[in-house]
């Protein structure tokens, strides 16, 4: 074994000389300059898939849109400064807000049902992309058996057609007849509705003959059920789904803000076109979820957009799924 013992002058010497040469040796290569990794921009999830029963459900993010809110949009018939604290406090920036655009794909292992069919084309450099991610999530378009549209908007009727073709050519189409008569129609369609009405008639309307009009309270496939929302649209559907005991609810947009419209059901929304109507709506459905304890998706709650209602003392609020449908 070797001993050590203390280091001597002339140890010392021999350390220095040494660290000395590895210096004169380490200066004569010459560095490369390493380049800073690049800036990539904010990244987020697109795709989420989970079990209900023997259903398998996928959410989609169809994009997104940034823009000045959420007043005059969110609670329009409050001050700005009651919507501001609102959602300061929930650490959501006081004059900014993020819409989110989310489909939900239901395979019942029989069928493959598409709920709202996404934005159109050019709307937003994020959105119009639902068939290329439907691609990404596993399936082909072609694939689709069902196509169910929750109400007329452009956001969840734009995706239908491309170049005047059916993006999903093999489904069989269902809307809510309420729905698609009204638009259909064009009667008493309020002036800031007239756009929307002109999507609807050029992406939804050439789909009337081959479709299925359907009551609100309607079966559409095995497991999954009509529920009417009326308001924010006059004949806006939600749906009940259910497999081997297990429930779901997708309210399409009964709430179009996770905070706000959930922890303020009475505040009136801008989209909303029957605002009393909305608000009733809202109470019925955060009423009946949050007494069955029934996951919601929603098309326009922050992705994954699965979570729950929860009742509280004064009003509601929004618990998001955390690991709960991963089992």
């Amino acid at each position: 074994m070797t001993k050590h013992g203390p280091l001597t002058r002339r140890d010392a010497l021999k350390l220095a000389g040494g660290a000395a040469a590895l210096g004169a040796l380490t200066s004569a290569v010459p560095y490369a300059a390493q380049a800073a990794a690049p800036m990539l921009g904010v990244s987020r999830p697109s795709i989420y898939r989970f079990k209900l029963g023997a259903f398998e459900v996928t959410n989609i993010l169809d994009g997104y849109v940034q823009g000045p809110g959420p007043h005059p949009t969110f609670g329009n018939n409050q001050t700005p400064e009651a919507v501001q604290a609102l959602v300061t406090a929930h650490g959501l920036p006081a004059t900014r807000h993020e819409n989110q655009f989310v489909v939900t794909l239901v395979n019942t292992g029989k069928e493959l049902v598409l709920f709202d069919a996404g934005n159109p084309k050019g709307r937003a450099p994020t959105t119009g992309h639902l068939s290329q991610l439907i691609v990404t999530a596993g399936y082909q378009p072609e694939q689709v058996d069902v196509v169910v549209i929750s109400h007329g908007h452009p956001d969840h009727v734009g995706g239908l057609l491309v170049d005047g073709k059916p993006v999903y050519p093999n489904a069989r189409y269902v809307f809510g007849a309420r729905e698609f008569d009204y638009w259909n129609k064009g009667e008493n369609i309020p002036d800031a509705r007239k756009g929307t009405r002109d999507i609807f008639m050029q992406f939804a309307a050439p789909l009337g003959e081959k479709a299925a009009m359907i009551k609100e309270d309607a079966e559409i496939v095995g497991g999954i059920r009509a529920i009417p929302a009326f308001g924010h649209s006059p004949g806006m559907l939600a749906f009940h789904i259910e497999s081997e005991g297990k429930r779901l609810v997708n309210w399409a947009d009964t709430a179009n803000h996770y905070v706000l419209s959930v922890q303020q059901p009475d505040w009136y929304v801008a989209f909303d076109q029957d605002k009393d109507a909305a608000v009733a709506t809202r109470r019925r459905i955060f009423d009946m979820v949050s007494a069955d304890k029934l996951p919601v998706v929603g098309y326009h709650m922050p992705f994954p957009a699965v979570g729950w209602v929860e009742k509280t003392a004064t009003s509601y609020r929004w618990v998001p799924a955390t690991t709960q449908m991963n089992f």
